[in-house]
C-alpha cells in the first residue's frame, strides 16, 4: 500500500504539486488522471525518491520513504516517463542486470526473468540488443526489468504513451494480471478510456492538486455526468475541487 499526505513541490514561482493525498490500496489499481502539467510525473518522482518532496509524507508498506529511502525503494517497481535501456545489451541482460542490482541470486534471476518475459510475451525479442526496438518492445523490456525483485508495489508512468493497438491491449491485459496477484498498482494517465477501463480508484490531479477521487462511478455521480470524459472536464475545471 502506497500512503501520501499533503506532498509539496515547487519549481520556482511554479506549484508543480501542490498538497497531494491519497491512498493506492493492494490489490488494486489506482489511476493518476489529469490534464499534461498536472503534477503527475512529479509527484511519481516523489515516491520513487527521484525527488525530494518540500513538504509531506509518503510510506510504501509502511516505509518512510525519506527515513529509510534504500528499503523503500525496494518495495517499487517502477516504469519511469523515460525508460533509459541500455541499448548495447539484449532484453534479457537489460533485465538480469537490475536483478543483480537488487541482490537476486543466479537461480532466482533466471527463474523470475524467464517467468516476466514469457508473461510479456517478449521470447522472440529476449535476445536481441534493445536497439532499434519499438516503442513497445522497449515498454515491456523497461516493465521486466522493473520488476524483476517482484516488488509488491508497481508505478508506471503513462505505459501506454505511443504504443499501438495491440502493444496497448497486451500491456493493460498484464495490469491486470498484476492486480489478480494482489499488488498495488499506480499509473498516470490522461487516456479517459484507458484509466475507466483498468482503475478500481482514480484520483484526479489539476494544477497540482486533487480535485477529485473515487471509483469511476463515484465521479459521475459526484458531478452528474453520465460519462466519464464530462465528469473529468467538470472537476479539473472546479475552484474547490471535490473529494469522496
Amino acid at each position: 500500500m502506497i500512503e501520501l499526505t499533503d506532498l509539496r513541490k515547487t519549481f520556482g514561482t511554479v506549484k508543480a504539486v501542490d498538497g497531494v493525498s491519497f491512498t493506492a490500496r493492494d490489490g488494486e489499481i489506482t489511476g493518476l488522471l489529469g490534464p499534461n502539467g498536472a503534477g503527475k510525473t512529479t509527484t511519481l518522482r516523489m515516491l520513487y525518491t527521484l525527488m525530494k518532496p518540500e513538504t509531506g509524507h509518503i510510506s510504501v508498506d509502511g516505509v518512510d520513504i525519506t527515513r529509510d529511502p534504500d528499503s523503500a525503494r525496494r518495495k517499487l517497481g517502477v516504469l519511469p516517463d523515460a525508460r533509459g535501456l541500455y541499448k548495447r545489451l539484449t532484453a534479457r541482460e537489460n533485465i538480469e542486470y537490475f536483478g543483480r542490482l537488487h541482490g537476486l541470486d543466479e537461480a532466482t534471476l533466471k527463474q523470475r526473468t524467464d517467468a516476466l518475459i514469457r508473461s510479456l510475451a517478449i521470447e522472440d525479442i529476449a535476445g536481441r540488443r534493445t536497439e532499434g526496438f519499438s516503442n513497445g518492445q522497449r515498454v515491456k523490456t523497461a516493465i521486466a526489468r522493473a520488476l524483476v525483485h517482484d516488488p509488491r508495489n508497481v508505478l508506471l508512468d503513462e505505459p501506454t504513451n505511443g504504443l499501438d493497438v495491440m502493444a496497448t491491449r497486451a500491456l493493460r491485459k498484464f495490469m491486470l494480471q498484476l492486480r489478480a496477484e494482489g499488488r498495488c498498482v499506480l499509473f498516470s494517465s490522461h487516456i479517459m478510456q484507458e484509466v475507466a477501463a483498468l482503475c478500481d480508484r482514480i484520483v484526479v490531479i489539476a494544477k497540482g492538486r486533487v480535485v477529485a477521487q473515487g471509483t469511476a462511478d463515484e465521479l459521475r455521480a459526484l458531478t452528474g455526468e453520465a460519462n466519464l470524459e464530462d465528469a473529468f472536464v467538470k472537476v479539473i475545471g472546479s475552484e474547490e475541487g471535490l473529494s469522496l
